[in-house]
């Protein structure tokens, strides 16, 4: 059965996110306007037209990819599975002088091995070639010419067109990194959830190779993430518009004037050297400052803000240094940031709590396979019930 199409030009797709973020997501897709949003597991499910398909790569901040879904059918069986991929016209998508690749994901009684999905289905494809032209394209998993996911929910499968191509949250602009960097796309959305936009200063006072103050500068000053990538998948399809596609690349994101400052530091000068390149080749270096300091003696420039940062986890420092390192940075909090907004994001909620104030809002996210919290903490001048 072919996938419905919602309305004449239209057609339901679906973007991947990060456990946590289906919301934030969510929300972005309606602002670039897309339809029939529903949020899903680490996924929101929409419809557009193909410049809703280029928007959703250009603009959407916390998508890993953008999934374009073709067909689905139910199968009892192997060769039943077979059968309906080799149903579908793959010459519409592809050219025996062209590469693709498939990953498959099962949750499936019936299907138990997702590789053995994926070879059926690429020896289903090949097989269609084979009789109609008597050759083949080729698979290449690095970087093909068609990118192809199949999802098994049971006998339930659904076969769809990944129009991204590498994940999104590379933007392009990473030149250099630390160890355990913060994905850009939790980057993006950590600050999204901490509902900064640009309202007051930004300091992210251990700000590693600079993802947060980066992303945090292209949502301040309207910058699209897809500015700096290099190439999308759909831009290899048969049908792409590349006139479309600059019209939708022109697009203007509407900001309010920026007012404020985005700087970070980090005790490391190799932090601080990687941040400055990173914030060079996103050609934020005029818009974005960085300087070595150790937090413990930084001293905040304005009165008030928001901080976002992501400290060491257990898994960067020694079990006996943890918990004075928390305490140190509640206290530093305390005594030198009253009047700010402070969010921070940790792997250890034990190792949290010796920061020694009360969160007003605790979010689980994910940091590649690490689950984390994602904490609030509002700081007063003086005693909360003084204010």
């Amino acid at each position: 059965m072919t996938a419905k199409k919602t309305e004449t030009g239209s057609y339901q797709m679906v973007a991947k996110t990060f456990a946590g973020l289906e919301e934030i997501l969510a929300e972005e897709l309606r602002q670039i306007g897309a339809e029939n949003v529903k949020v899903l597991n680490r996924a929101v499910s929409f419809s557009g037209d193909k410049a809703m398909m280029y928007r959703a790569n250009y603009r959407l901040r916390t998508a890993l990819c953008v999934l374009k879904p073709i067909t689905e059918f139910d199968a009892k069986d192997e060769d039943t599975y077979y059968k309906e991929i080799g149903r579908i016209d793959w010459d519409e998508y592809l050219t025996t002088s062209q590469t693709f690749a498939i990953s498959a994901t099962t949750h499936s009684s019936v299907f138990t091995h997702s590789q053995y999905a994926s070879l059926k289905a690429k020896d289903a494809i090949a097989d269609q070639f084979r009789r109609r032209t008597g050759k083949r394209p080729n698979v290449d998993t690095e970087n093909p010419d068609l990118r192809i996911e199949i999802h098994i929910a049971e006998k339930h499968v659904t076969v769809l067109l990944n129009s991204s191509g590498e994940p999104l949250f590379k933007r392009g602009y990473r030149q250099a990194s630390v160890k355990a960097p913060i994905n850009e796309v939790l980057a993006a959305g950590m600050i999204m959830l901490s509902g900064w936009n640009g309202q007051t200063d930004f300091l992210d006072p251990m700000c590693g190779s600079g993802t947060l103050l980066i992303e945090a500068a292209m949502i301040a000053y309207g910058i699209a993430p897809g500015t700096y990538r290099k190439e999308f998948a759909f831009e290899k399809w048969a049908d792409f518009d590349a006139d479309l596609f600059a019209d939708v690349a022109e697009e203007t994101i509407d900001t309010p004037p920026f007012t404020h400052t985005i700087s970070g530091s980090d005790i490391a000068p190799g932090a601080v050297k990687a941040a400055e390149m990173n914030i060079k080749a996103a050609f934020l270096s005029k818009k974005v400052s960085v300087s070595m300091h150790n937090f413990f003696d930084l001293r905040p420039k304005t009165p008030g803000g928001t901080i976002v940062t992501n400290p060491p986890y257990g898994e960067r420092l020694q079990p006996n240094d943890l918990r004075i390192f928390y305490q140190k940075i509640g206290d530093k909090l305390k005594v030198d940031f009253g009047g700010y907004e402070a969010w921070l994001i940790g792997s250890n909620p034990e190792c949290m709590k010796f920061i020694g104030l009360r969160p007003e809002r605790k979010i689980k996210l994910y940091n590649g396979a690490l689950e984390c919290s994602f904490r609030k903490f509002s700081l007063y001048e003086g005693k909360k019930n003084q204010i």
